[in-house]
């Protein structure tokens, strides 16, 4: 196997990965998504609210709030107890007017708020109030969407060929994506997302040719967090969680 860092733009990671199987390939892409764990809120302690929302409505919006994670201080919670090893406390206490953001969530730990400040959770009017207590604790995407740590996907590696000077290129310029053309020409660089080679297929071979030497090998990973975690946490637990998981399989199948 072979793995080769391609880009990183903003929170965005990409790499080649080589010689593995599309069985290996898809196992690294469940694992990234669904057993990395991350914090996210799980229970309210609601002591007022007099908003238009409904308990179960506030509930659920704060738990979808992506949470920044310190995986080494927290341990995951066993028979529901509360404990500072377990569970992050956050408060909020607002009175309206006022569009409350997730900014407004006071966290006891700094290591553990918010991702996205600017987050709007509700808008309450004149003498509405909204006071709770908020508690977080690590979960896996398999158990529900809230833990996930972002969008894992992959794609096969292609090899693109551009040819500029085809006699009727200007002709063609408008049946391709706008975002590869630059100076009446294709940028054969632009060409780094599957919707848009996906788009670049067939429309003419003589100008953009789209092939796969290795098709069953050869892939493009990418990572785009929400947050809770960076790229390189993830692909690093999510490794650790494989490893966890296939030891686990061999002593399995050792008692068969």
């Amino acid at each position: 196997m072979k793995i080769k860092k391609m880009a990183k733009e903003g929170n965005k990671y990409s790499f080649e990965i080589s010689d593995v199987t599309p069985a290996y390939v898809n196992a690294l892409r469940r694992v990234f998504s669904s057993e990395v764990p991350t914090m996210a809120i799980s229970t309210l302690e609601i002591k007022k609210n007099t908003s238009a929302m409904y308990d179960e409505m506030l509930a659920h919006r704060l738990g979808l709030l992506a949470l920044s994670t310190d995986l080494d201080s927290y341990n995951f919670p066993k028979e529901d107890k509360v404990s500072a090893a377990t569970h992050a406390t956050m408060t909020l206490k607002v009175k309206g007017p006022k569009t409350v953001y997730a900014s407004d969530l006071k966290s006891k730990d700094p290591k553990v708020k918010p991702v996205n400040d600017k987050t709007p959770i509700i808008k309450l009017f004149e003498g509405q109030e909204l006071e709770l207590i908020a508690y977080a604790h690590l979960g896996r995407g398999s158990e529900h969407t809230k833990w996930s740590p972002g969008l894992v996907s992959y794609y096969y590696k292609p090899k693109i060929t551009v040819n500029n000077k085809y006699p009727e290129l200007k002709e063609y310029l408008d049946a391709y994506p706008p975002m590869i053309i630059k100076n009446d020409k294709i940028d054969e660089k632009s060409i780094n997302k599957p919707e848009l080679i996906d788009a670049c297929k067939d429309v003419n071979n003589d100008i953009i040719k789209v092939e796969y030497d290795n098709p069953h090998k050869d892939f493009i990973f990418t990572i785009e967090p929400w947050g809770q975690l960076s790229p390189e946490e993830i692909i690093k637990k999510g490794v650790e969680e494989l490893d966890k998981q296939l030891d686990e399989f061999g002593k399995l199948v050792k008692t068969i």
